[in-house]
Order: structure tokens, then sequence, then C-alpha cells
């Protein structure tokens, strides 16, 4: 830590920074992520400094600056941080903006724990922006053509396929028999609401 701090010192009129002090401040984020007192001073003297930017190109110092915010509850600065970073782990940093999102609504409902509803219905209400999603979220919905089929052989055939018409369906229009099963089951619920 002293010896990154020495050189952050020596080096902060340069830019780009050496890659070598880099490397280090993405080694000590990854080291001391056990040690919040370590990792707050260590994250502190990088946002302090002139080349800021270039260590936010770091995963590895990205997690860690997120993981200072959370703990000190300022989420909106952890989501401007990844909003601005220029790490290229997208689906890592997606990831790190859903975990700050979760921890504010832990904080507001006074939880330890998130179900999977929760996650879910938090994901909904803050879809991470598109510096981090530059090719947009994924889309779970199934094309027109498909659901029309689906619903087709609900009416027509069954709305409770068995293992072999389902197994069909799926190699039919190119989907995992799971889906197809989860498909038909969301349907009869619907159907009975």
């Amino acid at each position: 830590m002293k010896q990154f701090m020495a050189m952050l010192k020596k080096n902060e009129n340069e830019h780009p920074p050496p890659t070598k002090l880099l490397n280090l401040a993405g080694r000590l984020c990854r080291e001391l992520q056990s040690s919040s007192a370590s990792l707050e001073k260590l994250v502190e003297a990088m946002m302090k400094c002139k080349n800021q930017s270039y260590f936010l190109t770091n995963i590895h110092v990205v997690r860690a600056c997120v993981t200072i915010h959370i703990h000190k509850k300022q989420h909106d600065a952890a989501c401007s941080l990844l909003e601005h970073c220029q790490a290229e782990e997208k689906e890592e940093l997606v990831q790190l903006w859903h975990e700050v999102h979760y921890q504010r609504v832990m904080e507001k409902q006074q939880t330890d724990v998130l179900t999977p509803l929760q996650k879910f219905r938090c994901r909904k209400r803050n879809p991470p922006p598109i510096s981090l999603c530059p090719e947009g979220l994924k889309n779970r919905n199934y094309s027109e053509e498909v659901r029309q089929h689906l619903y087709r052989f609900a009416a027509e055939v069954t709305a409770n396929p068995d293992k072999k018409q389902r197994e069909g369906l799926a190699r039919a229009m190119n989907l995992q028999p799971t889906q197809v099963y989860n498909w038909f089951a969301n349907y009869r619920r619907r159907q009975k609401s």
C-alpha cells in the first residue's frame, strides 16, 4: 500500500499514469476486499487524483469504489460511477448496478435478504443505463410468431401438453423443453385468473 501511495504521488501529473501503477491499483483492490478501512483509504487516494478516470478502466478498482460507496450508503454516487466508468466488463458492471439497487431496497425495507421476486422488481424499476448495455437489455419475450404458435396449440390441441408434445413444440420453435413447459404453466395460470 505504501509503495502504491508513493507511486501515485510521484506520477500524479502523468497522463496516462504508468501501466505498472494501474495494475498495482487493481491488484491492491482485489487483495484488500476484506479490509474495509485499508480499501477505503486506497479508493479515496485514487478518486482524489487527477488521473481518476484511468483507474476506473480496471474492473477491480470499479468494484472496490462501488463497495465503498455502498458501505457509506452513497448509492447515487455508486450509480454515477458505474454509468461513467470505462471498464470493459459490461456484464459485471450491470451486476454491480443491480447490487447497488438491491442494497438500497434492503436498507429501505430494513432487511438483510431480498426474495427473487423482490430482486426481479428491483431490476425492472432500475434498468441499467445505456452506457452499461449499449445493445439494450435482453428481451425475454418470445417473438409474435412463436407466441401465436403456442396460443394456437393451447386452443386447438391442449393447454396441458405431455412431455412428448412439449419436446416436439420445443424442436419446432427452437426453444428448450423447459421454456415450453413454463409457457404453458403460465398460460394456465393466466386463464384461471
